[in-house]
């Protein structure tokens, strides 16, 4: 048999044997968890992505099944894995890495709780140690590093492949390694998500943009459940997926460049991770919403006398989220740079709601969009790719008709930024309780929001009793 590429070696390697983490990593896997199932919770409002929710096949019943959090379901792994991850990513509202690809990668808990909640409720039921919440921390923090790592230098959005390809590589390597796969089931099972390849990204641009993006996510992470269960009944995998002159990823899908790693696998990405704090929104315009926000009070009831508007930003948000022309539906219109900031102008907050048609009906959004002009500031993008900075910087400034304007107010690291970590995690749990509500009972909400808080409580307890505890 031919030598395994060392890129999927590396990354098996990564998933036996390191065991560094870090408390950083630890710590900020626990607040990770918490707002990834808070967004899961608040999507089940939005009856687009319920009716995706539940078995295929209708009463399908699934002996020590996993649990989707906040509904009634227990499903097979895979078809968890998609519902979970669906919930996760519907609001675009769980956290993010910007880098030559971004993503969120978060997205991998689909994988990792359906997987761990089913393992655990069959070894429970055969007398066996189940995974405890902190090993599903730790897993957490692999899926995150191998996600995110990989979108260090190496950029699937310029090939035209979605960025939740990421996701399944990871997921497929992580959850191999739960289930107990050797280091060649999960070289085996990574060369068969790399053959794989990876949807189109059209899904999120004009004029194609779409609710796939909603779920796409979720059918990334249940893929890399499916895999790594078919590894484990012995099915080969293809050690040159990579290299292979011709028919191999790097000459069909990435023009002949190789696949590298600018920086060996540990827990860099868990440290700094971007988490999603004030705004339902694409990453790139979380500090545009900020200044729209700031700005609110400012021009309230003067949006008439709005001559223009200039938004400053970075090449990505440029090429990712600078839409003009009409917006079709929410998932066009939580990644239009535009859009997002008329929000903030007009409401002086950004939520989900404000994605939907009735607040889209509104004239003055558009209004105040075909006013807006946005540029590149080219420190902006520097900063963005600096990996001591890894900034996402806008700034926004009005100009009236009078001939006076607004103050130009910039912000270069959004709240939810390692820089601004320490104002951010009262904010998470917040969020976290509001999203709880959403769901659950006072009673119900109240134990799991405080079991959430208690450290030493939730990494001990068995990842099925912790599952258990969020069904209704």
């Amino acid at each position: 048999m031919n030598k395994p590429d060392q890129l999927i070696v590396d990354i098996a390697d990564y998933v036996l044997d390191f065991e560094d983490y870090s408390e950083t990593s630890l710590e900020t896997a626990r607040y990770i968890l918490m707002d990834t199932l808070g967004c899961g919770f608040l999507a089940l409002r939005y009856p687009a992505c319920t009716k995706l929710l539940g078995p295929i096949v209708p009463g399908t019943v699934v002996p020590n099944g996993a649990r989707v959090p906040g509904t009634s379901f227990v499903l097979d792994p895979v078809q968890a894995a998609f519902n979970i991850g669906a919930t996760i990513r519907w609001l675009d509202y769980n956290d993010t890495w910007l880098a030559a690809e971004w993503g969120h990668p978060s997205d991998n808990l689909g994988g990792i709780l359906a997987t761990g909640d089913y393992v655990s409720r069959k070894r429970i039921a055969e007398g066996k140690e189940p995974f405890t919440v902190e090993d599903i921390l730790k897993a957490t923090i692999k899926a995150h590093e191998i996600q995110g790592i990989l979108a260090l230098n190496n950029s699937m959005n310029r090939v035209g492949i979605d960025h939740v390809f990421f996701v399944k590589i990871a997921t497929t390597a992580v959850v191999t390694g739960m289930l107990g796969g050797t280091k060649q089931e999960i070289i085996n099972a990574l060369t068969n998500a790399w053959v794989d390849n990876g949807p189109l990204r059209t899904y999120r641009h004009f004029p194609n943009a779409g609710s796939r993006k909603s779920w796409a996510a979720g059918d990334a992470t249940s893929r890399g459940v499916r895999l790594a269960f078919m590894a484990l009944k012995g099915e080969m995998g293809y050690p040159t997926v990579l290299s292979t002159p011709r028919w191999g990823f790097q000459d069909v899908v990435y023009g002949g460049k190789e696949f590298t790693l600018e920086r060996p696998f540990g827990c860099y990405v868990m440290e700094n991770i971007l988490i999603k704090i004030s705004f339902p929104a694409e990453f790139h315009a979380q500090t545009a919403a900020e200044c729209a926000v700031a700005l609110y009070p400012d021009i309230k009831d003067k949006w008439d006398d709005i001559e223009r508007i200039e938004i400053t930003t970075h090449e990505s948000a440029i090429r990712i989220i600078d839409k003009k022309g009409p917006l079709h539906n929410p998932a066009d219109r939580d990644h239009s740079l535009q859009y997002i900031t008329a929000i903030g102008l007009i409401y002086g907050d950004v939520v989900a709601d404000h994605y939907e048609e009735e607040t889209a009906k509104n004239p003055m959004i558009d209004k105040l969009r075909d006013k807006m002009h946005v540029v590149e500031d080219k420190s902006y993008t520097e900063d963005y790719m600096n990996p001591d900075k890894r900034s996402i910087a806008n700034a926004v400034q009005v100009f009236f008709t009078d001939g006076s304007n607004t103050e130009k107010i910039a912000v270069e690291y959004p709240i939810g930024h390692k820089f601004r970590r320490e104002e951010a995690i009262p904010k998470l749990k917040e969020k976290f309780q509001a999203n709880l509500a959403t769901v659950f009972a006072d009673k119900q909400a109240t134990e799991i929001y405080e079991l959430c808080n208690q450290e030493d409580k939730l990494n001990n307890m068995s990842i099925a009793e912790f599952m258990g505890k969020m069904t209704v």
